[in-house]
């Protein structure tokens, strides 16, 4: 029968449950229970198929069902009361910013950022740093931030995993109809579509955008995939992390140049832009092009204007984590562009290269936007000092502990992670209204030492069981994908065991993660696995980047050692790690491993999310779990008092003492029982709880990043921009002076108040004279110190202090160091004006 036409029927929805409609299209109802529910209670099995979908079930349901659930009045009051939750969280007054700052007329922040994960019905994210990103935007919501953010509308999104009958890992990519997602497209005020465009080599590419809610902040997702567009050019906003590095010079145009663009179109007026990662630096260039062409400044004065209001977060230290691009790729795609930004094009290369570069040396976007920032940082302590280093030759010269890149732990949005049920176990002490701005506080978390250790138990075995049923479902399906045996079929509801310790390990398969390293040994770990008094299972989950062959190859090695049959079906890896995956492994297991290689983890977030839900990590002393680590009290640290050089002794170190820890510290606290109660267990349950949940929570983290940078780099930009600039063009002609003047500087000569062989007493103060000869430039232009460093490698100590102008032309002052040890001093001159952000903008420093 030849029927050429389709079309599609969708349901009306009765007017008792309209309100669905409202709720389905912000993504609150992502993390609140009740509301997710809903949708879930009116066909269960039709949410699983449109993979948990509010506006596609509602496109799909059967008409029959809801105006059955319209005349259910259960189900009814439940959609009334669910709305009123909803109407209290849009319009609540008084959230922690304005309460903490006043309201701020103007500001508001735009945050870019390559991928957003907000919810598993949404593949527009990969890994950690969208989940950080969809976490960072609810937090900012629960908050009451004036926020946006800017990314790209996925067609195909980050592949969907297949694991063949060898283990192999194959990519499958799905079409995504967008009108069964919580977005609508940005219209203008008359309703007509808003495009913009960007300029690629000899065409220009056009852009629409689609706005999604995630509570309060809108966030813009930007689509080339429209008919006014080249085949090619619709293929732009496909994949995420698709295709070649040409590929990826042209998303991140659109994302950084276009989405500057789209923002604008919409009528909004960003004060502060932050950068999650170096994918969308373009946008530095797009707002000085903007400043050049409508204010009339030059680029230097525009870079002036445009730094001081950008922040960038790098999120890694691994090469593939930060693009670069080879100068004839620069060329291409940019000849165009530097037009409009009136600089030559080797000068504009420079601002993507070490300060000391060679002309064939790629352009790096990480440098790029540090270098477009007076506002950077790191995603944890660790991390902020790695990449002081990794990235000291964009300031050379420049004492590594005074690169100006800070650090801002990464936290994660609690309510999203948390289990209903374990959060209806904690509201009975901590109250339902900890969600919020509480939820940073410690004294938040203290009342969960009072709960039952029963009845914290019996939750987290719910849990348990219900893990070990999602990973027989995932197991089950693969086996009948992949035309199992049915007999292996059959087995695969045997796998794991919900009485057995259970550890989780689940992240992208990364290399460095070593997500082999607990397959060091396969004998020792089958004797831990089948121990006869203390066995322990094991569930995996990730995926590999699809050009990661070394990824590929460990996801490889886990899957056969999940066939191995001397494992008795205890190491499990689960097909297609997504956001709902990670869910039921955080609700579910015993235990979180984490074990990469160090200092390259950067932050992690995974643990942090298990805490909450009352699991205990087991990680390596690396990104967050360096600062959250109580010995014996919240959790175990693999390999932690020895560090070495060759990475095959490490692996061996860090092996072996991850199995001593299975072995003699974790599987005899975790079957130790009292009435079926393991009550110490429990306990370090409950610390890891009280200890984790406040600290690494995404309230907190967004709270450090408004303290730290937003509130002062939306000043700072307003301060450049007063009086047409007046700011920025100020500086940018001060800098061209300091620099021609700075070969005339010297520091004569240097005298203390004391000899080397003196030395002095803890608590003392040493003067210091210096004679300084400044050349052309005038004392209100430097500002000369004395730096004193500690002479230890093993502590990373120093201090500078201020040395004033005396009337007799010199400069004098006091040092008292804080530590004991020995120390090294020097007098040094630096430039001085009071709109710099950064101590080392202009990279001059004058040493004694």
């Amino acid at each position: 029968m030849n029927l050429p036409f389709r079309f599609t029927v969708v349901p009306r929805l009765p007017a008792e449950l309209e309100p669905l409609r409202e709720i389905a299209y912000n993504l609150w109802w992502s993390w609140n229970n009740e509301a997710w529910t809903l949708f879930r209670d009116l066909d269960p099995d039709l949410w699983e198929r449109v993979g948990h979908a509010p506006v596609r079930l509602l496109r799909k349901v059967a008409q029959d069902r809801l105006t059955q659930a319209s005349r259910d009045p259960a189900f009814v009051e439940r959609v009334r009361s669910v709305r009123e939750t909803f109407n209290r969280y849009m319009t609540r007054p008084e959230r922690w910013f304005e309460k903490t700052h006043g309201p701020i007329p103007g500001a508001l922040v735009a945050y870019f950022s390559a991928e957003f994960g907000f919810h598993e019905s949404m593949q527009i994210y990969s890994g950690g740093l969208g989940i950080l990103a969809g976490d960072h935007c609810k937090a900012a919501s629960d908050l009451g931030l004036p926020f946006i953010g800017v990314g790209l509308m996925y067609r195909q999104g980050y592949f969907l995993q297949r694991i063949n009958q060898d283990g192999w890992q194959e990519s499958e990519y799905l079409e995504s109809n967008f009108y069964d997602l919580p977005v609508t497209e940005k219209c203008d005020a008359a309703g007509k579509p808003i495009r913009v465009q960007v300029r690629l080599p000899h065409r220009d590419v056009l852009i629409r955008a689609w706005e999604v809610r995630v509570g309060l902040v809108s966030v813009y997702l930007l689509d080339t995939d429209i008919p006014e567009n080249s085949a090619e050019d619709r293929k732009i906003t496909h994949q995420l992390y698709g295709g070649d590095n040409e590929m990826r010079i042209k998303q991140e145009i659109v994302l950084g140049i276009g989405g500057k663009r789209l923002i604008t179109a919409i009528g909004l007026r960003p004060t502060v832009f932050h950068m999650n990662e170096g994918h969308a630096a373009f946008l530095a260039l797009e707002r000085i092009r903007r400043r050049i062409a409508e204010d009339g400044i030059d680029f230097y004065s525009a870079l002036q204007a445009v730094a001081s209001s950008n922040l960038f977060t790098t999120h890694t230290p691994v090469p593939a984590g930060n693009d670069a691009f080879s100068p004839e790729l620069m060329h291409i795609y940019f000849a165009d562009f530097l037009r409009d930004l009136k600089i030559p094009f080797e000068e504009f290369l420079k601002f993507g290269r070490p300060w000391e570069s060679r002309p064939t040396d790629a352009f790096s976007m990480t440098i790029l936007a540090l270098r477009m920032s007076r506002f950077a940082n790191g995603v944890s302590a660790i991390h902020g000092r790695v990449s002081q280093r990794l990235w000291q030759p964009v300031w050379p010269g420049v004492p590594i502990e005074e690169i100006p890149i800070g650090h801002i732990t990464n936290g994660i949005h609690t309510p999203t992670w948390i289990a209903p049920e374990i959060k209806a176990l904690l509201e009975t002490e901590l109250g339902a209204d900890c969600w919020e701005e509480k939820i940073s506080l410690p004294a938040t978390w203290a009342p969960v030492e009072r709960i039952p250790d029963d009845r914290l138990w019996a939750v987290h075995g719910l849990l348990k069981e219900r893990l070990v049923e999602y990973a027989r479902k995932n197991v089950r399906r693969h086996r009948l994908r992949i035309n199992d045996s049915a007999r292996a079929i059959h087995q695969a509801n045997d796998v794991l065991d919900p009485s057995i310790l259970t550890v989780g390990f689940a992240r992208r398969f990364a290399t460095y993660k070593r997500a082999g390293l607990l397959f060091r040994d396969p004998e020792r770990l089958a004797r831990i696995v089948n121990d006869p008094k203390r066995p322990v299972q094991f569930v995996f989950a990730g995926k590999s980047h699809p050009a990661d062959e070394g990824g590929k190859r460990l996801i490889q090695l886990v899957y056969r050692a999940s066939r191995d049959p001397k494992y008795s079906n205890r190491i499990v890896f689960l097909e297609d790690y997504d956001m709902d995956v990670a869910r039921h492994m955080y609700h579910g297991v015993d235990v979180w491993l984490n074990n990469p290689t160090r200092p390259l983890e950067a932050s992690g977030t995974s643990g942090e999310k298990v805490a909450p839900n009352g699991a205990i990590n087991l990680s390596v002393l690396d990104g967050w779990w360096d600062e959250a680590w109580r010995r014996r009290v919240n959790g175990w640290a693999i390999g932690a008092l020895v560090h070495t050089h060759d990475p095959e002794v490490q692996n061996d170190f860090d092996a072996d003492s991850l199995y001593n820890l299975l072995e003699h510290e974790i599987a005899p606290l975790f079957y130790d029982r009292a009435n079926g109660v393991p009550h110490r267990w429990v306990q370090m349950m409950k610390a890891s709880m009280m200890t984790v949940s406040p600290a690494f929570s995404s309230c907190r983290q967004v709270q450090d990043y408004t303290e730290k940078y937003y509130v002062t780099a939306h000043r700072f930009g307003l301060r450049m921009a007063e009086d047409g600039y007046r700011g920025a063009r100020e500086i940018a002609e001060w800098k061209v002076r300091i620099r021609a003047a700075w070969r005339d500087v010297r520091v004569r000569k240097v005298t203390t108040g004391t000899t080397p062989d003196q030395g002095l007493t803890s608590g003392d103060e040493m003067r210091v004279e210096a004679e300084v000869d400044l050349g052309s430039l005038s004392r209100s232009d430097v500002s000369v110190e004395a730096f004193v460093k500690l002479d230890e490698e093993r502590r990373d100590v120093s201090r500078f202090f201020q040395l004033e102008p005396t009337d007799d032309g010199r400069y004098a002052g006091k040092i008292q160091p804080a530590d004991t040890g020995e120390f090294r001093m020097n007098v040094r001159v630096l430039p001085f004006h009071p709109l710099l952000l950064q101590q080392h903008e202009l990279r001059l420093i004058t040493w004694a």
